[in-house]
């Protein structure tokens, strides 16, 4: 399916406050005493207004790509060990877009507005890469799930995947990503790649400037026998740097045998060196700081479908950016409430919802085995996800706006 799109920016490009204003302060630390008290998942909370930012989760998916020509370059690489070092170079760079992006640009992290069910992201980005499309759904809601896909037909490239999250208190905020990507060389016989995201915690409560930072580890393994492993730390008491990482690629079997190395601050920059160690020698460098970002174009708010994000949140985004507290509890709390009587509707008539872009299955596919060997303690997890959410062709073919004909999410 190819919207019919403009260059009118997303929500994203929306202004809002830095940090916790003063006058919220009191509200702040009623607010962390209450999650230091809570038991289970931080997801169901309901947030304060004031901490909200005016994106939606299923815009996420766009951090994916906002380096087209990063994203699109394993393509043309003959050599599979380069190809396989070029899909972690890409990966590496949409570390800092996808958890650093709202720190820089209003001064703190923001919490997301939690999507609902069937609600769409759609997009392109178009430069020398030529024409590379975004679709984005919110396939599940309990437990909330967002699935997304990513193509580049002139370069025979495709991301997929889907992730949610289950968020906990202890001492701070920690986020375990449920889900994976799979990157796909339709250029290269289908070469596969599955990707596993890191876990997050919140750093900075305390003084109401929350910030991400990563941790644990993650894998890229890859069906031409490539692993890549990154491990990600940050500043201790002692020593350390906020979002570092180090990262060593390797053929599946043989972890000692580094073929590359790569490390730095991923907000920031990082250098890939032959070998492994900090003596390789150094062979590329990418400064995340100066990379251009190709912009996202959506179509303006006029043409979007109900259904789509950044027309759905229009009056919420709207009072946020104002700072109008009392408008933005009672325009979200509009789209909750029509959100589950659209659910009790479906239950009493014995549906489901039906998405339009995704299909779910029960179980991964054949290859999953074979690739999360080399991903270790990996598992697919199907049931904290309401499936195994792919890109459906046969349905995206037939999406048309409007999408879900007679019905709003309101």
């Amino acid at each position: 399916m190819s919207p019919s799109l403009s260059t009118t920016p997303s929500a994203s490009s929306k202004d809002e406050g830095a940090g916790v204003a003063p006058q919220n302060k009191g509200s702040w630390s009623s607010f962390l005493k209450a999650i230091a008290s809570f038991n289970g998942d931080l997801s169901s909370m309901t947030a304060p207004p004031f901490i909200l930012g005016t994106l939606s989760l299923t815009e996420f998916s766009a951090y994916w790509t906002q380096h087209p020509a990063v994203f699109v370059a394993p393509a043309a690489e003959k050599d599979p060990a380069k190809r396989a070092l070029l899909v972690l170079k890409w990966f590496l760079s949409t570390l800092k877009p996808s958890y650093s992006t709202r720190n820089d640009k209003y001064g703190s992290e923001k919490k997301p507005l939690n999507p609902f069910l069937g609600e769409l992201f759609l997009g392109k980005w178009e430069d020398d890469a030529g024409t590379t499309e975004l679709v984005s759904e919110q396939v599940c809601h309990h437990p909330p799930v967002t699935a997304y896909c990513i193509q580049n037909a002139k370069h025979g490239i495709k991301l997929e995947g889907y992730n949610g999250q289950k968020a906990s208190f202890s001492r701070t905020i920690h986020i375990k990503q449920v889900g994976h990507a799979l990157l796909t060389l339709t250029s290269h016989n289908d070469e596969t790649y599955l990707i596993t995201l890191p876990n997050i915690h919140i750093e900075g409560l305390i003084y109401g400037k929350p910030f991400v930072e990563l941790s644990g580890c993650t894998y890229i393994s890859s069906s031409s026998g490539y692993v890549s492993k990154i491990d990600y730390s940050g500043k201790g008491w002692v020593s350390g740097k906020k979002n570092s990482f180090s990262a060593t690629m390797y053929q599946a079997g043989k972890e000692k045998d580094i073929l590359y190395s790569v490390d730095g601050q991923w907000p920031e920059s990082f250098t890939i060196r032959e070998g492994g160690g900090k003596h390789g020698t150094v062979i590329d460098t990418f400064n995340a700081r100066t990379q251009p970002i190709t912009p996202l174009i959506v179509p303006p708010l006029e043409q979007q479908d109900p259904w789509e994000a950044n027309k759905a949140w229009d009056k919420v985004i709207t009072a946020i950016t104002k700072g109008d507290m009392d408008t933005t509890n009672t325009e979200k709390s509009k789209l909750e409430v029509a959100q589950r009587e659209l659910r009790r509707k479906e239950q009493s008539e014995g549906r489901e919802w039906q998405r339009r872009f995704f299909a779910r299955g029960d179980k991964a596919e054949g290859w999953w085995e074979d690739l999360a060997k080399g991903c270790a303690g990996e598992r697919i997890e199907q049931e904290k996800t309401g499936g195994v959410w792919r890109f459906d062709k046969e349905k995206a073919s037939s999406a048309r706006r409007p999408f879900h004909e007679g019905l709003t999410p309101f």
